[in-house]
């Protein structure tokens, strides 16, 4: 098949909706099938480039500012689009979000009569707690947001989300829509009994000796990263140490409060830490915390798991449907230190456990392992196309 995936984040990933895309686009290349990818241009400028065995082409784009400088956004893409098409043939596209790249894939393809699968990564909460505007009156904005979504997938021959309680926001919208998981590399992230955990926490500056609490992802405000200062306060900060790997535009000020309130050295900034670097740090931390209040299924916390690791997340979005307290880990009250804290002092009394929760949580990952995920949408794609009469039997 030649599927043509339309996202705004790519490589690098900026957000779950990059890592999956890059995920997907991989797998499927790796499957036999012909794959482009369509993105913004991280160079401004237009490009094309083949890179594993697909081909990835950024369109004409400027950055986000002064919001971001990372962020970039495609304002004519539709030329550049209708151009890609008609030298690609796909048939059929899959596209990651509502934005003004995304929505020309949509257009074209319409005009094709090509099929379509979309697949929602958004929820208003990543857009509101960021603009301070919108924090004024999230009652108004909400509505407006999810109708500009809407207005994009209700378009699609089928909608996907992560996890059903992302499909479940989309279905309250009235749209027809099916859980599949972003998918996790269960052979990339896994237990490594053999590594030196003391020289991996030196190579990043962890104490040896503390319970390390690891999170990966966006430093942002709708991460809740505060949460876990405050539960660092309650429980005094001297034998746990967080350690925060990713970057983003809170950090300053994330920065600013451990300093005030928390002993030196209990929080620990590593910045990006890239994929291949992942599993080393996993396997060298001792829980996995996610506070955020705005996940869709959240893969940082699947890696973690697959790399054998108990959590403490908090009980917002998807992630219940990833921890069983108790099991592989626990859940507090979203946005609550002092639950978060009492949580934790859980866990550490139960450190002799911490081995079955994790071979717990492992198991839980292996059942969202990415090589079912490439499988059920190329499934998906065939069904959609034998439907139309336009492929064959499977390879």
């Amino acid at each position: 098949m030649r599927i043509l995936i339309a996202t705004q984040t790519y490589d690098p990933p900026l957000n779950g909706q990059g890592v999956f895309a890059i995920h997907l686009s991989r797998g499927l290349a790796r499957a036999g099938h012909e794959v482009l990818v369509l993105r913004p241009s991280e160079l401004r400028r237009p490009y094309r480039r083949r890179r594993r065995g697909l081909e990835v082409q950024g369109v004409r784009a400027l950055p986000l500012l002064p919001f971001s400088s990372e962020v970039f956004v495609t304002p004519c893409p539709r030329s550049e689009v209708a151009a890609a098409f008609e030298r690609f043939r796909p048939d059929v596209v899959h596209f990651q979000d509502h934005y003004p790249l995304c929505r020309s894939a949509v257009a074209a393809a319409r005009r094709r009569g090509l099929p379509m699968v979309g697949t929602n990564h958004f929820m208003p909460l990543n857009i509101i707690d960021e603009v301070g505007l919108f924090r004024l009156a999230p009652g108004l904005v909400d509505p407006l947001l999810w109708r500009w979504v809407t207005s994009v997938f209700g378009r699609a021959d089928v909608v996907t989300s992560p996890s059903e309680t992302a499909a479940s926001l989309l279905r309250a919208r009235r749209l027809k829509v099916r859980a599949v998981s972003n998918g996790v590399d269960t052979a990339h992230f896994r237990p490594d009994p053999r590594l030196d955990r003391a020289a991996v926490r030196r190579r990043y500056g962890l104490d040896p000796r503390r319970t390390v609490l690891l999170f990966v992802g966006r430093v942002e405000r709708e991460k809740r990263l505060d949460v876990l200062v405050d539960a660092l306060e309650i429980l005094g900060g001297r034998d746990t140490q967080l350690a925060i790997a990713g970057k983003g535009s809170g950090e300053r000020a994330l920065r600013a409060e451990a300093g005030r309130r928390l002993p030196a050295g209990a929080v620990v900034f590593t910045g990006f830490v890239p994929d291949r670097d992942l599993p080393a740090l996993l396997n060298c931390a001792d829980i996995f915390v996610m506070p955020s209040e705005a996940e869709l299924q959240s893969i940082a916390t699947l890696e973690a798991m697959a790399a054998g690791l108990p959590v403490l997340a908090s009980d917002a979005g998807a992630l219940p449907e990833l921890v069983q307290p108790g099991v592989n880990g626990f859940l507090f009250r979203s946005g609550s230190g002092r639950d978060a804290a009492q949580r934790l002092r859980e866990l550490a009394g139960r450190r002799a456990g911490w081995p079955k929760m994790g071979a717990a949580g492992r198991a839980i990952a292996e059942g969202h392992d990415l090589s079912r995920t490439i499988r059920a949408y190329e499934d998906l794609y065939r069904r959609l196309l034998e439907k139309r009469g336009r492929v064959g039997p499977p390879r």
